[in-house]
């Protein structure tokens, strides 16, 4: 049975995910509220969350209501352009109410994208000030671990190696979703290697990798395309298992390794491959605390039950972190690139990249929840929060009935033809798109749930893109 704390830590974490989740979605439908009060559309009901409604009450002809399940909210618009058919109206009740200009239409249409545009603003500010969390890994060009018999072994990169260009393109990060990031141009590269520039000893040399995918089972999403390299780290340890050498020896949580046996260190699994290279070997570790190093001796040992030897730590898997403060513009450019990158990358033939690769509301929830168990948690998910309401409001702008933009086409459509569309031909088209829009949150919401903790997938693809309640949107890639 977990203890009281964990359950009540998951509890606290869970209802921070919820909030924030729920305002992200709420705004988007005040935003259609707003607008259409504003424009004198009718509005039947404005509804917090789905399901039974648990409360409600008529105020000026508007039915408010809060719901039972906890995803969300919804505005009913009888007006707009085959909103009818879709909650259940009679054509002839839809002919009492009088009729709306196509440019009202397109103005409530447009508010609940705008809306999220302004939240995405209005966060991007409170990043700006409190800024946002930025690993070593994440920042740097620089491999720290090249993984044995991997591709990237076998084509002659090494740890220490600053790349410079991956396939064709300078990167400047090793993490990211545009050209710029390392883990970006290997996953969408679609050649058969990828030609990479690097800087090694002050020389500059070229190599093509030849990259593998991992083998998944029938049921889970297609391994992307990796090299098998991590990003250098500066190896920090999290946690001192009692009465190990690590505790004998000092070690606490918050030190640094730098190099072992004067050997540097540029990441934490290097450490572990020296120690199975040198069994029963006194190490010499310099540890830097407090900004000043010292040496330790130190003699791993083989645990009970195990064959390779430990010296009883746990590792930071963050790292080292920095704090960057990068203003709105920045922040709102880096979130339609992300985007863009992503459908141009699905739409092309050629790529791995896949619709199966993108998350519903399951994978964003399930996202939130692992930033916010980060100790810079709050400050990781309102830097999210820029990104998935840029991919919110991107998304519903797209020509798609039933989305916002799909409202705005017909509504320019009947600007254009002075009349409205052929009522059955608009519920054809509703009824159709909204059937292929919630199977396809149903496809990706099956491949979230094979990431969830208690279905052994708690890591989750090396690169999974969170999208909002609409598919579909680009998220931070883990690793190549």
């Amino acid at each position: 049975m977990l203890p009281f704390g964990e359950i009540a830590r998951f509890v606290g974490t869970f209802a921070e995910v919820l909030f924030l989740f729920n305002v992200l979605i709420v705004v988007h439908e005040l935003g259609h509220f707003l607008a259409a009060r504003r424009r004198g559309l009718r509005v039947e009901r404005f509804q917090i969350w789905f399901g039974a409604p648990i409360w409600e009450k008529e105020i000026g002809g508007v039915v408010y209501a809060l719901g039972w399940i906890p995803a969300g909210g919804f505005v009913a618009l009888p007006q707009m352009a085959g909103a009818e058919m879709l909650e259940g109206k009679r054509e002839s009740d839809a002919e009492v109410l009088p009729p709306v200009k196509p440019w009202d239409k397109i103005l409530v249409a447009v508010a609940g994208p705008a809306a999220n545009l302004v939240l995405a603003v209005v966060f991007s500010l409170i990043v700006w000030v409190v800024g946002r969390p930025v690993s070593q890994g994440e920042a740097t060009t620089t491999i720290g671990y090249v993984f044995p018999d991997s591709p990237a072994e076998k084509a002659g990169l090494k740890p220490g190696d600053r790349l410079l260009l991956v396939d064709g393109h300078p990167v400047h990060r090793f993490q990211g979703m545009d050209d710029t990031a390392i883990t970006w141009n290997i996953v969408r590269s679609e050649g058969s290697e990828i030609p990479i520039t690097l800087e090694r000893e002050g020389k500059v040399l070229s190599v093509s990798v030849t990259p593998v995918r991992e083998e998944r089972g029938f049921l889970q999403r297609k391994g992307l395309r990796q090299i098998l390299i991590l990003p250098e780290e500066t190896p920090t340890i999290a946690r001192v298992f009692p009465k190990s050498p690590a505790a004998g020896a000092g070690l606490r949580p918050g030190d640094q390794v730098l190099s072992v046996d004067g050997q540097r260190l540029l990441s934490p699994i290097a450490l572990n491959d020296y120690m199975i290279k040198h069994p029963g070997k006194s190490l010499s570790l310099e540890v830097a605390r407090e900004g000043r190093s010292r040496s330790v001796e130190i003699v791993p040992e083989v645990p009970v039950s195990e064959t390779v030897p430990r010296i009883g730590l746990q590792w930071d898997l963050a790292g080292t972190m920095s704090i960057v403060h990068p203003n709105p513009l920045e922040q709102i450019l880096a979130s339609v690139r992300a985007m863009t990158s992503t459908v141009a990358a699905m739409l092309s033939p050629r790529s791995d990249i896949k619709p199966q690769h993108l998350s519903g509301p399951v994978g964003i929830m399930r996202l939130y929840y692992l930033l916010f168990q980060s100790p810079y948690g709050w400050r990781l998910a309102l830097w999210f929060s820029v990104l998935f309401n840029v991919n919110v409001a991107l998304l519903n702008l797209m020509p798609i009935p039933v989305l916002d933009g799909g409202h705005i086409l017909l509504s320019l459509a009947e600007w254009v033809r002075g009349r409205p569309l052929n009522l059955r031909v608009l519920e054809a088209l509703q009824v159709i798109f909204a059937t292929l829009i919630v199977g396809f949150i149903l496809y990706v919401t099956f491949f979230d749930v094979q990431d969830l903790p208690w279905r052994g997938g708690g890591k989750g693809p090396e690169m999974q893109f969170p999208a909002s309640t609409h598919p579909a949107a680009p998220a931070e890639p883990q690793s190549p």
